[in-house]
């Protein structure tokens, strides 16, 4: 229970802004769990976010709580997904050889590539969000959206080996196995089946998850931990898409 508590704990240190004044660990054990608690994570942050809206909703107006949403939603993860997504989109935008992709992703100075998929990326996710809400959608739609996406990103530490021995990505990977995605499942699934739409949301997660996972693998011969956080990134704005067309078109 310890390693469990510990691995927890490491996860909202690595996810989140959140504080935890806790000196975690960094075992095998620990890592699993940690990497056990990402959907958990996940839906704590859906639920933040969630339950900001849920106060504000009657006070503002729709484009502005859906702005301010996805600013704490940002703040609270501290960006670190999208500092992922950026370094994937300089490293693809170059057109350059494998082993200069590599090196411009490593690079810590932002390209016209990274800024042009931050804004293009956070303009979906507000336009998204903006729409979910119109539509008569409960902010708590976020919970589900947030713990999928970090459930998809584990589902991508498990399934594509790293491209190279060397970094968080292959870290993490010499912890874990099918069973730890199983177990990482179970929390998230079960809470779906009171979700509307849930199959839909599964569904379209384990697609994109392949098919990111195929190209990431043709591009880099793998994973790594900016390829990870990307995939985070993209399983947010998948659902959310999902999300919209389920309220728009279904429940409508």
């Amino acid at each position: 229970m310890k390693d469990a508590a510990f691995g927890t704990l490491l996860a909202i240190q690595f996810l989140t802004r959140l504080p935890v004044p806790v000196a975690c660990p960094w075992t095998p054990a620990t890592r699993r769990w940690a990497a056990r608690a990402y959907p958990l994570v996940g839906a704590l942050l859906g639920a933040l976010v969630a339950g900001v809206g849920t106060l504000l909703q009657p006070l503002l107006p729709t484009p502005l709580l859906a702005l301010l949403l996805l600013s704490l939603w940002v703040a609270l993860s501290g960006g670190l997904h999208l500092d992922g997504l950026m370094d994937l989109a300089d490293a693809l935008g170059s057109n350059a050889p494998l082993e200069r992709r590599w090196a411009i992703m490593k690079d810590a100075q932002v390209g016209s590539f990274a800024v042009l998929a931050l804004v293009f990326h956070l303009a979906w996710k507000a336009a998204l969000l903006w729409a979910l809400l119109a539509a008569g959608a409960s902010p708590w739609w976020l919970v589900p959206v947030a713990a999928l996406a970090r459930l998809g990103g584990l589902g991508l530490l498990v399934g594509v080996p790293a491209a190279r021995a060397e970094g968080l990505a292959h870290a993490w990977q010499q912890s874990l196995g099918a069973r730890d995605l199983a177990l990482a499942a179970l929390v998230p699934l079960a809470g779906l089946v009171f979700v509307p739409g849930a199959a839909w949301l599964v569904a379209g997660l384990v697609g994109f998850i392949i098919i990111y996972g195929l190209a990431v693998r043709r591009a880099f011969g793998g994973i790594n931990g900016d390829i990870v956080g990307a995939a985070i990134e993209g399983g947010e704005l998948c659902l959310l898409l999902i999300a919209w067309g389920w309220w728009s078109f279904v429940m409508a």
